[in-house]
């Protein structure tokens, strides 16, 4: 089975064919970085102008790439949720036109969902159950994933997601937009032992908490260029990101060590693509004992590869929309 995707929810517009749920026949990415970063962050209107210009160009281009037309597609797919409500109803709205003229089943896809699904890409062989620490700029999750399509929250933050307090670190240090990539990048070059940040003590045994740590960064920060320091911003950014890896992978290991070892561990949204969080978590993991599954680094961040991947699931359990579909910007993942 063969879906063609389209995935608009923030500030990519990317169209994918996958088969069957694990094979990739074109990802095309349309990426807005450039008409953002003067801003410091996404905005929506332009956002929502860019994906209406892009959303035909990128289809057409992933179809090409796939050896395909339009009518050799088995069904459509669109991500409806979470997102920019602006940047979700260009996607949705233009693959219920091309749905509807090409007579073809359209798919609704949880963004977060497809950021799971993005490890089925990467590792074939991989099948539920298993347990996902889900981490991007709102979300920090940790969830077992009992069946495709199936979650069972177990773990969360309390507070900021893990993206949100790169992203704010980031500003802090004048790292220009995207803040996550940039604090990773410039991380490689610091001791992250060059100053301490505290750790939070959390009610929940498997939740997060990210306010805490980034408030003591901008105190830190601020305190620095308050005794006429010199910043060593390397060191600073390694040290907010070594903070942040600990507390994911300590609170996934401490779930893993509870259970007895006894399911695989995956990793899934544009966090992970944090080289720090990688090297934490499969060092832990090797540890504990159990096999760590994480996206390729190009399948991190947003795409419509993952959305065609989640899609077939989807389908599988006779889950498609009709003309009535609408965005949803807070639809929930679990």
């Amino acid at each position: 089975m063969r879906i063609l995707a389209l995935e608009s929810s923030c500030d990519e517009t990317a169209a994918a064919v996958i088969e069957d749920g694990r094979k990739i026949l074109s990802n095309v990415i349309f990426s807005q970085i450039d008409l953002h970063a003067m801003y410091g962050g996404v905005v929506p209107e332009i956002a929502s102008r860019a994906h209406m210009e892009a959303c035909g160009r990128v289809t057409r281009q992933a179809l090409s790439e796939a050896g395909m037309a339009l009518e050799d597609a088995d069904a459509l797919a669109v991500t409806k949720g979470p997102g920019l409500v602006g940047a979700l109803l260009t996607g949705v709205n233009f693959m219920k036109g091309l749905a509807y003229a090409a007579g073809k089943p359209l798919i609704p896809v949880n963004h977060i969902e497809g950021h799971v699904s993005a490890n089925f890409l990467t590792s074939p062989e991989l099948e539920p159950p298993f347990l996902c620490l889900v981490v991007s700029g709102g979300h920090s999750h940790l969830v077992l994933v009992e069946a495709f399509g199936v979650y069972r929250l177990i773990g969360q933050t309390v507070d900021d997601a893990a993206g949100e307090a790169f992203d704010k670190a980031a500003r802090v240090l004048g790292i220009p937009y995207p803040g996550g990539p940039g604090i990773d990048r410039l991380a490689e070059e610091g001791n992250p032992r060059a100053y301490t940040l505290p750790r939070p003590k959390i009610e929940g045994r498997y939740d997060y908490s990210f306010s805490g740590v980034k408030t003591a960064f901008l105190n830190l920060v601020h305190r620095l260029e308050q005794n006429g320091e010199t910043l060593n911003k390397a060191d600073l950014a390694a040290v907010f990101r070594n903070a942040v890896a600990e507390q994911l992978t300590d609170k996934a290991e401490l779930l893993l060590r509870d259970r007895g070892a006894d399911l695989p561990m995956a990793m899934a949204g544009g966090v992970s693509a944090n080289r720090e969080l990688r090297r934490q978590m499969q060092a832990m993991c090797d540890r504990v004992g159990v096999r760590l599954y994480m996206p390729a680094i190009g399948l991190c961040t947003d795409n419509a590869a993952m959305i065609g991947s989640a899609a077939y699931y989807t389908y599988l359990k006779g889950e498609t929309a009709g003309p009535d579909l609408n965005a949803e910007p807070a639809l929930r993942f679990v």
